[in-house]
């Protein structure tokens, strides 16, 4: 019998295998060890962690949105964010660390020529985590104060930039990296996107920075990465000069579609957790969820998940259809954030003090929510979006 979120999602057979096999890697795996790692510094987390991804990228965990025709599964984008919401159920860090190769390829798939695609899925095939380097110290969601710089030198570029907040850094096997051509020009037309198909240290320049201590999402590592006189093949460009603004922006609107999957995963686990502690929690002779009052609260939780689930399934429909989903996009990133935010909120208030310690997973899953209210644009900005193009529409 099909479980509610493969019917939610409506996955063919070979999906509800691939979301099976997904599930007992990360019961057997991930659920424990997630939680442990949690707990650890960064760098015994980082230990713990790193086999379970190389264990996890063997099945294919990363490689989901692979086409057919360079090797992939074949399954859809809609599968493919069914199967991340079920790892993401587990450990949101470990959803993001799998899913961000949607995020650092998405440049390549969008813009890159042939060679550049074949070679992308090449590495995520074998193994291969990616990372997405546009953000830096100065220049967050204003992408036109960066500092970065590629000079052509001859059939090469020089790249030195300074990215902070770089998801995968340490573990990236290729790096995406944006950096200005020609500044005069501003972000819109002077951003380059380039593509460096090795690990840092198998490029000269190139090395990670400080490894950030987070507050959540710990098992998603997260670092600076140091562009230092970087010389990247002129081949290795993606698309013309001047169009990294626009292949970043195209790409961001795909990997808010995976974030909102991810905080899906949150919200579900959430729920699960205060309804199993409220059927056995006993207050003034009744378990808890026969009160009214957390009646109330499950209730609020459950639509604001499944509201949310909606406006993600909405926008990868869309997506699918190859029709415009940026602001479908925006709405379900800032859907699925916000339903985070207050599930796992409600989550901490069922189960009282409970709920405010580490014995339960409550705690954590109320830390790691919250970036998702930040990262792939903060939904200050989402609201930003969403409001403009329906003033504009």
């Amino acid at each position: 019998m099909a479980t509610a979120l493969e019917l939610n999602y409506d996955i063919s057979d070979d999906a509800k295998d691939l979301m099976k096999k997904a599930a007992d890697f990360c019961e057997k795996e991930v659920k424990q060890n997630a939680i442990d790692a949690d707990a650890m510094s960064v760098e015994d987390g980082k230990k713990l962690m790193d086999p379970i991804f190389k264990k996890a990228c063997d099945m294919g965990l990363n490689a989901l949105d692979v086409p057919k025709e360079y090797g992939g599964v074949g399954i859809t984008k809609m599968e493919s964010v069914a199967i991340l919401e079920k790892m993401s159920w587990y450990d949101a860090g470990f959803g993001i660390t799998i899913s961000a190769n949607g995020l650092a390829s998405g440049p390549v798939v969008i813009g890159g020529n042939e060679e550049q695609k074949k070679r992308i899925y090449e590495i995520i095939l074998g193994g291969g985590i990616g990372s997405f380097c546009l953000t830096e110290p100065n220049a967050g969601c204003d992408a036109s104060a960066g500092q970065s710089t590629a000079v052509r030198d001859g059939d090469d570029y020089i790249i030195n930039a300074s990215k902070c907040f770089i998801t995968n850094g340490p573990l990236a096997s290729y790096y995406v990296v944006f950096a200005m051509t020609d500044k005069s020009k501003g972000a819109g037309k002077g951003y380059s996107a380039f593509f460096i198909d090795k690990p840092a240290d198998e490029v000269e320049g190139l090395s990670i920075g400080t490894i950030y201590d987070k507050m959540g999402i710990r098992n998603s590592q997260v670092s600076e990465v140091i562009f230092d006189n970087v010389r990247v093949p002129a081949s290795m460009r993606i698309g013309e000069e001047g169009e990294g603004f626009k292949l970043a922006m195209k790409t961001l609107d795909v990997a808010r579609i995976t974030c909102g999957a991810t905080a899906l995963g949150i919200c579900q686990r959430a729920l699960d957790e205060a309804t199993a502690y409220a059927k056995e929690r006993v207050q003034f002779g009744q378990p808890l969820s026969k009160n009214e009052v957390i009646q109330f609260k499950l209730a609020d939780m459950a639509m604001k998940t499944d509201t949310a689930r909606q406006s993600v399934k909405y926008a990868t429909r869309l997506y699918m259809e190859h029709v415009p989903f940026s602001t479908e996009a925006a709405m379900a990133k800032c859907e699925a954030s916000d339903a985070s935010a207050f599930v796992t909120t409600e989550a901490v208030q069922i189960l009282g003090g409970y709920g405010f310690m580490r014995d339960y997973p409550v705690e954590k899953l109320f830390r790691d929510h919250k970036i998702f209210q930040i990262f792939e644009g903060t939904n200050e900005i989402q609201r930003l979006v969403i409001g403009r193009n329906t003033v504009g529409r």
